[in-house]
């Protein structure tokens, strides 16, 4: 993740670690904080009452009415302590969506985009910004930043600089968290698309209380990955951890969205986006079928490479591909887990599919700034 420009709130590494911790535990008391972080009373009551002054967290309804002072009064992290926002180019539109504090989408906005220049870009989310302020009444100044997710990798030795598809070109090799930051006058982080949907899938209820590590293969036009590692984004030594793309080369069969595309195009199917795909489910089911049954033998390298290397907690398959067909990935990805006869004896991951699909890549872009407000420097 781009570090060139820091979040406006800047947190000590003790008032991260509650922050993180809350996020885990959804919401907690005083008392149990104190416990699990190995703090005293004092220490937590300081720690609390300044992340309350920033409108990070803020209490819910008391556990034990009855009880004196308010250690048992339950905190949870605030929706109000800023915006955040998350945009990135697809073929001929802009994907945009604003998240609170806590990570929930409030805004979700599509509008037609077709240039090269990441200049063009940074103009047209101007005019988005100011459009939805002026109807949600969002401030700017309470805005903490934009993610961007970019189709396309790191080029060695600046993370910030990215190699990206033909249809972005003029973002090649460009400083884009500088060049987008100083045209929209705000912090910018940029990330791989297939990393920001895996922000997204952690932050989500259900992952991110569980596991500390997951491993998330994101079905899109093309095949990606990403992973968190205790609980904070893993780039590795060059920004480019998670590019299973590599072990699908384009000129054979791969585990992508396109290649769905061109499969049903060769039996005859007059199709163009993947949008479309979920009305084809029941009509065309049996090359489907066959299709899926293929990807799941296909991605359970990815899925078993993974593990050996990471140890992950879960595995995510997310993606651009309706959410049914993910969760029949998902399960036949279990099933094969489940029947491996390998003799391994210790626990293996937790397969999950996404439940937010499409959206995962402007959603974990949105997170980004969040995420770099929260994550701690080391293990919860």
């Amino acid at each position: 993740m781009a570090r060139a420009h820091r979040p406006q709130i800047r947190l000590s590494e003790p008032q991260r670690r509650v922050l993180m911790q809350l996020r885990i535990e959804g919401a907690a008391p005083r008392t149990r904080l104190a416990q699990l972080l190995g703090m005293n009373g004092a220490t937590m009551t300081r720690l609390t009452q300044s992340l309350q002054a920033l409108d990070l967290i803020e209490e819910l309804g008391s556990l034990d009415a009855g009880t004196r002072g308010r250690p048992m009064v339950p905190l949870t992290v605030s929706g109000h302590g800023g915006w955040a926002i998350g945009a990135t180019p697809h073929p001929g539109w802009l994907e945009l969506v604003i998240v609170d504090f806590r990570g929930r989408p409030l805004v979700h906005d599509t509008t037609p985009f077709d240039s090269p220049d990441p200049r063009v870009f940074a103009k047209v989310v101007e005019a988005r910004l100011q459009a939805l302020a002026a109807t949600h009444g969002f401030m700017r100044g309470r805005f903490l930043g934009l993610g961007v997710a970019v189709p396309g990798y790191a080029v060695p030795g600046d993370r910030n600089r990215r190699i990206v598809v033909d249809r972005v070109a003029g973002w090649n090799e460009v400083p884009l968290a500088e060049l987008l930051g100083d045209a929209l006058g705000m912090p910018v982080w940029i990330e791989n698309d297939a990393s920001a949907a895996t922000l997204a899938e952690y932050y989500q209820d259900g992952i991110i209380g569980r596991y500390r590590s997951i491993l998330t293969l994101f079905l899109g036009h093309g095949v990606g990955g990403g992973l968190i590692a205790e609980r904070d984004l893993f780039l590795g030594e060059h920004g480019n951890a998670g590019e299973v793309g590599r072990l699908f080369p384009g000129h054979r069969e791969r585990p992508s969205g396109i290649d769905l595309l061109l499969t049903l195009r060769e039996q005859g199917v007059a199709i163009d986006s993947l949008a479309e795909i979920e009305g084809l489910l029941d009509s065309h089911a049996e090359i489907i079928t066959a299709w899926t049954e293929r990807v799941i033998g296909q991605l359970d390298l990815a899925v078993m490479s993974g593990t050996v290397w990471l140890d992950p907690g879960a595995v995510v398959i997310s993606g651009a591909l309706p959410l049914p067909l993910l969760r029949r990935i998902g399960d036949g990805l279990s099933e094969r887990s489940r029947h491996r006869k390998d003799n391994y004896r210790s626990s293996l991951p937790d397969i999950h599919a996404s439940t937010i699909g499409s959206r995962a890549v402007v959603i974990g872009a949105a997170m980004i700034p969040v995420h770099a407000i929260t994550a701690t420097h080391g293990p919860i």
